[in-house]
């Protein structure tokens, strides 16, 4: 695994050595007791400090199942939630990967314990947050992710094509370049706005994370999951 620095400067590495790490071996269990997860996704939940990805006053509720938010109207997701996007998202080691929406970094650093910090590229709209993240990012072990700021609608031409990507923020739907930079068979996954207006209680259809495969032609096979509920993404 390739990160697990816990020396920040602060208490917090002394807190991880009797508090954090049996609060996230308790999350991973509870998340193997929930979720059908592969291995190697478990793994990798339980490699991340998920609480250095909070905001220090939040991190006695780093390991809850449940987002939490990180600034600039953000969230990290439930631990559930990245651990089955990961899952469906099956990236295997040395394939290049795009994440939409950097955040906090969590994401990308679960990700990169699966495929290599090198392998992850991620672009991140909001400037303050991409530059702490990096920062953070170097500090635990997880330099070699590489953060863009800029459009995720315009993707990070310069490293495609990819092997597969994600969206961290819902979308109406995959961005056109986005799609145009994943290989053929290439893999696609992100919380979608729901088609169809309304549900049966009168309420706005929501959001449904949405699994594809790029075919040779452009085209995209799509396999629909659960109701979800992300932060949009952003526009210029």
């Amino acid at each position: 695994m390739f990160g697990g620095n816990d020396d920040t400067g602060d208490d917090s590495g002394t807190r991880d050595a009797d508090g954090y790490e049996r609060a996230r071996e308790e999350m991973v269990e509870r998340l193997a007791a929930r979720e059908a997860l592969s291995d190697d996704t478990l793994d990798a939940m339980a490699a991340v400090p998920r609480h250095e990805f909070v905001p220090p006053a939040r991190r006695d509720r780093a390991y809850e199942d449940r987002p939490l938010p990180i600034g600039s109207d953000q969230t990290i997701s439930a631990p559930h939630m990245v651990a089955a996007m990961v899952d469906l998202l099956d990236p295997s080691p040395g394939e290049s990967v795009l994440e939409i929406g950097t955040g906090c970094g969590y994401h990308a650093a679960v990700t990169a314990e699966l495929v290599g910090p090198e392998n992850v590229y991620s672009v991140e709209y909001h400037a303050s947050l991409a530059d702490e993240t990096e920062d953070r990012l170097a500090r635990l072990g997880y330099g070699g992710i590489s953060v863009r700021i800029g459009d995720g609608h315009e993707g990070w031409p310069a490293h495609a094509p990819y092997d597969a990507a994600y969206l961290t923020c819902a979308a109406a739907e995959f961005p056109t370049a986005v799609v145009e930079q994943v290989r053929p068979e290439g893999r696609l996954l992100g919380p979608l706005e729901s088609a169809g207006g309304r549900t049966a209680r009168g309420r706005a259809g929501g959001q449904h994370l949405v699994f594809a495969r790029r075919r040779a032609d452009g085209g995209l096979d799509r396999e629909t999951h659960g109701r979800v509920r992300f932060v949009p993404m952003q526009d210029n």
